[in-house]
């Protein structure tokens, strides 16, 4: 059974020597795929370029990217180069094979361009606005992971995806986690954050169900929401465990996989 491990722009930033550490540690017992953010870097080298990052709200409350053609072409450098390049070269000085791929490599994520979004905007007015270059992930070429996976790999994954027609595309990598472990019909799937897990009143919260998310996601911010609608939709396809937890302490996955941050069960 696979494991799949997404690690957030935050994290990596914060922690990236001691997340590969602890990859490293679990890279021979398990099959690992390792899906990573970057959202912040991207932010930062396109800012750098003189290209405003842009971000809009769903009617739900999630926050996501806006990704016009100059923005792709940032977020492509960033995700599948910098980023993705620094994580594999980490884990091979590290002793782990590991090959680093984009979603559009062998078409490992292949997505469905969105023409038009809903939005919220600063007065809470519904608006539709273009969709640019963003994608929603609607196959993953399971295959491709397999065979990397099975010759002894560690697959790193970004988020960037193609659709038929070959166009480049943004999706978000809490997204691309999910489908990643769906297809590979993964026991596990772990996100690391920059926070100690899904926190409700301040306090973090132990343990949940899949039945409780809808009764917590009302209570929670962008970004985590988005996790949380991730995780019912993996336990709901088949993913036994999903567990939230801290990338910036000490051994972060082997805590993860402990029960630290916060662990949801299909039960």
């Amino acid at each position: 059974m696979a494991l799949v491990v997404k690690v957030g722009g935050k994290a990596l930033t914060a922690n990236l020597n001691g997340i590969l550490d602890d990859v490293a540690a679990h890279a021979e017992s398990a099959s690992l795929v390792l899906v990573h953010g970057g959202g912040g870097v991207v932010s930062e080298y396109s800012r750098k370029l003189g290209v405003e990052p842009r971000f809009i709200y769903s009617p739900s409350g999630v926050r996501s990217r806006y990704t016009s053609l100059e923005e792709l072409r940032v977020y492509v450098m960033v995700m599948a180069g910098l980023i993705n390049k620094e994580v594999v070269s980490g884990l091979w000085r590290r002793g782990v094979p590991a090959v680093g791929v984009s979603g559009a490599d062998g078409a490992t994520l292949k997505a469905r361009r969105k023409r038009r979004l809903i939005a919220v905007d600063s007065r809470g007015r519904k608006v539709v606005v273009e969709g640019g270059y963003t994608g929603k992930v609607v196959k993953v070429n399971e295959g491709f992971l397999k065979l990397l996976i099975n010759a002894g790999y560690v697959a790193v994954v970004s988020p960037l995806a193609i659709d038929d027609d070959g166009t480049l595309l943004n999706v978000d990598g809490d997204q691309a986690a999910y489908a990643v472990a769906k297809a590979l019909r993964a026991e596990k799937l772990v996100f690391l954050t920059d926070v100690e897990g899904l926190t409700v009143g301040g306090e973090v919260v132990r343990e949940l169900t899949v039945r409780g998310i809808d009764e917590v996601l009302p209570k929670v911010g962008p970004g985590m929401n988005r996790k949380l609608i991730e995780a019912r939709d993996a336990l709901r396809s088949g993913v036994r465990e999903v567990v939230i937890a801290s990338g910036v302490r000490g051994e972060p996955l082997t805590s993860a996989l402990k029960g630290s941050g916060t662990v949801i069960r299909g039960w």
